[in-house]
C-alpha cells in the first residue's frame, strides 16, 4: 500500500514538472495527477524498451523517467485537446 502512495505522489510531481515545461501552467490538480501518473508508466515503457531498467523505488531516475514520460502525454493529451477545439 505504500507503494501505491509513493507512486502517485511521484506521478503528481512528475505531471506538475511536465505541465511546468510543456504549457508554462499546471493542468489542475487531478489532471496532473493522472497525467503524471500515466506519464509513469509511459516513461517505464519506453525506458524498458530502450534496455534501462526502471527501479521500483522512489529515486531520481525514478522521478526523471516519470517526467519524459508525462511531457510525452502531456504533447499528446494537448494535441488531441487541440484537435477537438478546431
Amino acid at each position: 500500500m505504500l507503494w501505491m502512495l509513493g507512486w502517485i505522489i511521484i506521478g503528481l510531481v512528475a505531471g506538475f514538472i511536465a505541465s511546468k515545461i510543456v504549457n508554462k501552467e499546471g493542468q489542475g490538480f487531478v489532471l496532473d495527477l493522472v497525467l503524471g501518473i500515466a506519464g509513469a508508466i509511459v516513461g517505464g515503457l519506453i525506458f524498458s524498451w530502450l534496455g534501462h531498467g526502471v527501479e521500483s523505488a522512489f529515486s531520481l531516475y525514478s522521478l526523471f523517467v516519470a517526467v519524459v514520460g508525462s511531457i510525452i502525454v502531456l504533447v499528446v493529451y494537448h494535441a488531441i485537446a487541440g484537435r477537438r477545439a478546431s
